[in-house]
């Protein structure tokens, strides 16, 4: 008579192995907040969850350098090379914030062979809602 095995865990209701890495994911959205300070790009499937994210900060960049064209570049292409992995061809790019790294991670997503299908910028503007705060005095 053969010994059973007592079964460790079960497979019914658990998930076995990484989920980011076996997904494939045709299209996605690529979401750009570009500040004067930092740029975060983030990359999600259609129904927005997160499957790769990078920032200039993320990427060794510090202090005023966070917020340079090159550094949003670098942060971009690293956030990318990872979908384009998982097998992404077409996105959306969703871009967000006025910073100087706009421009540069457009360019990065154009040269990673990803489609982009629409470029919608999604910066929120206020119809003179809240009040500023006052002025810093030196």
């Amino acid at each position: 008579m053969t010994k059973t095995r007592p079964r460790i865990g079960s497979r019914r209701w658990g998930r076995i192995g990484s989920r980011k890495s076996g997904r494939r994911i045709p299209k996605g959205i690529i979401h750009v907040q570009a500040g004067f300070n930092n740029t975060i790009v983030t990359v999600t499937d259609v129904l927005g969850r997160v499957v790769s994210w990078s920032s200039a900060g993320t990427c060794r960049f510090r202090g005023p350098r966070k917020g340079t064209p090159f550094a949003a570049q670098t942060a971009a292409g690293n956030a990318i090379r990872t979908v384009v992995d998982q097998g992404m061809k077409r996105a959306e790019v969703r871009i967000k914030g006025a910073g100087i790294g706009r421009d540069a991670v457009l360019r990065t997503i154009r040269k990673s062979g990803i489609l982009v299908s629409s470029i919608h910028d999604v910066t929120p503007i206020p119809y003179n809602g809240c009040r500023p705060p006052k002025k810093r005095r030196v």
